[in-house]
């Protein structure tokens, strides 16, 4: 044990030293204190990321876990910080994705398929929405009927152009000269003058 202590006592300086800013980065991003989202912005880049640039060289053999750390937080910086600035938005999307989750289990149920069915992709944006609303509670006829009619045309106009594009899709793959043959000449019909 001494041993294997000694042969290893130089890795563990970098080692806790990039916990420690792991842990920082954490407790800011947990917010106790109840800071609005430029005031935790600003924590999270004095606290953690001019810590992280200025110790990459006593990282030693971490430093590139350092570089790809401060390039990932970087790619996310935009939204990163929308959750203390937005109230009752969730910090994470597990919430969202056990969503997406109960919906392809529920898919599965109905149908057997492993993978998505065409139906989920037509109308997901009907039955996730569907299901999300439904496991809150039960819905009632009058919660069902749409109050603003413009928007349920536009919706429903939007999954007919889907569906119209599913069709079309299967009927280039069952015959693909045919198809193509009847979309040139309709391309090509002249047209009347006004």
């Amino acid at each position: 044990m001494r041993h294997g202590l000694e042969t290893t006592a130089p890795r563990w300086p970098p080692i806790q030293t990039a916990y420690a800013l792991v842990h920082q980065a954490a407790h800011l991003l947990a917010n106790h204190d109840g800071l609005d989202a430029a005031a935790v912005r600003q924590a999270y880049q004095e606290q953690v990321l001019v810590p992280l640039r200025t110790h990459e060289v006593q990282l030693g053999p971490l430093a590139s876990a350092a570089t790809h750390f401060a390039k990932v937080t970087a790619s996310y910086w935009p939204g990163l910080f929308c959750c203390y600035a937005v109230p009752d938005l969730p910090r994470t999307n597990n919430d969202l994705e056990q969503y997406f989750g109960a919906a392809r289990h529920a898919e599965r149920r109905a149908t057997g398929r492993k993978g998505a069915s065409p139906a989920l992709v037509v109308r997901g944006a009907v039955r996730v929405v569907a299901l999300m609303a439904t496991r809150q509670h039960p819905l009632s006829p009058a919660e069902l009927r749409p109050r603003d009619i413009a928007a349920w045309k536009a919706l429903r106009q939007r999954i007919d152009a889907r569906h119209h594009t599913r069709r079309a899709q299967a009927r280039f793959r069952r015959d693909p000269a045919t198809y193509l043959a009847t979309l040139e000449a309709h391309l090509l019909k002249p047209t009347l003058p006004p």
